[in-house]
């Protein structure tokens, strides 16, 4: 089974990106043949600074090398390292029809968020295709938000197969349902465009003035306290195991509990699970990760570079071969 996925470097990686997508995705290594990578191209649409999206393509590499992503187990590169991808791209913007783009919702959501309109925007669902068709992804694990865009991916390589003959691999998404959305600090979804995300590699002072400063109810300590919509609570059973998760559950619908003490409690938690992580992210040297993504890219380009062939032929861009 071929597992792909990707995440965007538009800003520092956060625990709602651990627990939604990176953490399954280092699991998935283990058993499957895993495809992984930083997804810049699509950063485009809203970083435009060049500096910041170096730096911040850099640290998405450190962060997933320190969390366990292990590049001998896995295919890990970065996007804008293989243009094949963007070549991709516009074979398949050529058999994407205007309404299909138009119905998918990703577009209007990022404009109510403020980011700019622009092409990018809108034909995001073609390049994010590509990404998926250009490997021959059986499986695409991503979450609720993120699923009509593999269905994107399905309807172009279905249309795409059915003009021009058997070419790609038809993927399917792989969506998470046991796990809820994980809480920002505002009780909104995390999210970098909302401002209320928990860095995973956040430094000390930073990490427990955003913990302390989360809004609570004002349940009198003696009262049971409310699980339902309780960013505290759900944030702390990110952390547990089954006993774990019912041990807090219990303290909470128990008289007694003082939120100022489960915050301090929810910090050390954090910190202390993230603490072998930020060692070893501290060992890897510049030359380290570019020797990394060196062989992660040729990797991947084995890959890339027979199906596109296969797409260039089976469209006609081999012009002496008939």
């Amino acid at each position: 089974m071929r597992i792909l996925s990707g995440i965007q470097p538009s800003g520092s990686l956060h625990i709602g990106n651990y627990f939604g997508m990176m953490k399954r995705m280092i699991e998935y290594q283990e058993n499957h043949e895993l495809f992984c990578f930083i997804v810049n191209y699509h950063a485009l649409t809203s970083v435009f600074d060049a500096e910041k999206l170096r730096r911040q393509t850099y640290e998405a590499i450190l962060d997933f090398l320190a969390l366990g992503l292990d590049p001998e187990k896995s295919i890990f590169y970065v996007q804008s390292d293989l243009p094949e991808v963007t070549e991709l791209t516009w074979l398949l913007s050529n058999i994407t029809g205007m309404g299909l783009l138009e119905r998918c919702h990703s577009y209007k959501d990022k404009l109510a968020k403020g980011i700019p309109a622009s092409h990018g925007l809108f034909s995001y669902p073609v390049l994010m295709a590509a990404d998926i068709l250009l490997y021959d992804a059986d499986r695409v694990p991503v979450g609720k938000d993120q699923k009509q865009h593999v269905e994107v991916a399905r309807d172009l390589a279905l249309r795409f197969n059915n003009v021009y003959g058997e070419t790609f691999v038809i993927p399917d998404a792989d969506i998470e349902t046991e796990l809820a959305t994980i809480p920002g600090l505002d009780g909104q979804k995390m999210s970098k465009s909302y401002g209320n995300t928990i860095e995973i590699f956040c430094d000390e002072a930073a990490l427990k003035q955003k913990i302390m400063s989360i809004k609570t109810d004002s349940t009198p300590v003696d009262e049971p306290k409310p699980i339902e919509g309780n960013i505290l609570y759900d944030l702390y059973n990110l952390f547990l195991d089954g006993p774990g998760k019912e041990w807090l559950k219990e303290r909470f619908l128990s008289p007694g509990l003082k939120y100022g003490e489960v915050k301090k409690e929810l910090f050390a938690t954090i910190w202390e699970y993230f603490a072998p992580y930020r060692a070893k992210r501290a060992q890897y040297s510049r030359e380290d990760v570019a020797a990394i993504m060196r062989r992660g890219t040729e990797k991947a380009r084995n890959v890339a570079a027979k199906t596109l062939a296969r797409a260039r032929h089976n469209v006609g861009m081999d012009y002496l071969n008939f």
